[in-house]
């Protein structure tokens, strides 16, 4: 079955890696890529999504989206992580003949949702602004999607917290009170956080043998991933990284790579936990119980990293050699 899905970006080094990810595999149908800021301005991400469609010969439509967070200040571009431009030492051109869709992310996102009511799947891997404003707008999309998969968060299972602040992920931190509105909203939500995505690791090795095996593809994932590796060696002190945003287009093609939690999910949006993913997953009575009436949402506890790391090298190699 071929799912359809608009991939929502700040398009960012591993963001690259999700989106030819996603348009090399057969059992996903590229719709459109919505771009929010993030890793890079909006207007660098952007232009990163138009470089990606015009050097692969994308189909997908381009929305240029939110350039800030709904409620609070702007953190501001990733350039120790993505480079100044989001592509680390790989700068896109802007002489590029490929345009944006006319409409802004959100307007885009409802009306491709009501052009094809409960076949749209929404994929997240960035801020969550776009998805925030489209509900805002039309609240009606929450009964028309299929299904949202979110990159972001962290709930502290297998001992994995925060990546920017000690207890929050940078997609949710950027926008804590969109991410919030997201998660409570009456649609079928599946986080993939870091619970997950820091199980599984492109190790150095992995990536020298994708620019061996893949082609051009192979080469430009290699070529984008050494600012991103040179951060992980320095920062983190590892060689390789985490396979963060690609991890959401893997559940997409294959939701047994994953072991979930339900129950509804809160994000605290203020103070010094702000952009704090909780989970009620108990069942338990409370006397005082906000979270009773909202959505029960699924949350990655588990993935099988080993068949992860397989289907991402086996689908960029035959994409890569077409």
């Amino acid at each position: 079955m071929t799912n359809k899905i608009i991939l929502d970006t700040d398009p960012g080094i591993d963001d690259a890696m999700a989106i030819l990810f996603a348009e090399g595999h057969p059992a996903i149908e590229l719709k459109g890529i919505t771009t929010v800021y993030g890793n890079a301005t909006i207007e660098n991400g952007t232009n990163n999504a138009l470089f990606l469609k015009q050097k692969y010969g994308f189909s997908a439509d381009i929305a240029k989206g939110a350039d800030r967070p709904i409620v609070r200040d702007p953190v501001g571009p990733t350039v120790v992580v993505h480079g100044e431009t989001g592509f680390g030492d790989v700068h896109a051109p802007t002489d590029l003949t490929v345009t944006a869709d006319p409409r802004p992310a959100y307007q885009y996102i409802i009306d491709s949702v009501k052009a094809e009511p409960g076949e749209i799947t929404l994929v997240a891997v960035g801020p969550l602004t776009n998805l925030a404003l489209a509900l805002d707008a039309a609240p009606e999309i929450a009964g028309l999607v299929k299904e949202v998969v979110i990159m972001g968060g962290a709930f502290g299972e297998n001992n994995h917290r925060g990546n920017v602040t000690p207890y929050a992920e940078a997609n949710i931190h950027d926008d804590p009170h969109a991410a919030d509105k997201v998660f409570t909203a009456a649609w079928p939500v599946v986080i993939i956080g870091l619970d997950v995505t820091e199980e599984s690791f492109f190790s150095k090795d992995y990536l020298d043998q994708l620019r061996d095996d893949a082609g051009e593809v192979g080469q430009f994932i290699w070529d984008i991933s050494r600012y991103y590796l040179k951060f992980y060696s320095e920062k983190v002190g590892l060689e390789g990284c985490h396979v963060h945003d690609p991890s959401a287009i893997a559940y997409v093609i294959d939701p047994t790579l994953f072991t979930l939690r339900e129950g509804p999910v809160r994000v605290v949006t203020d103070g010094p936990a702000e952009g704090l993913t909780i989970q009620k997953f108990d069942g338990r009575r409370h006397q005082h119980d906000d979270w009773a009436s909202n959505t029960a949402q699924r949350v990655g506890v588990k993935v099988r990293d080993e068949a992860l790391l397989k289907l991402y090298r086996e689908t960029i190699i035959e994409y890569g050699n077409r």
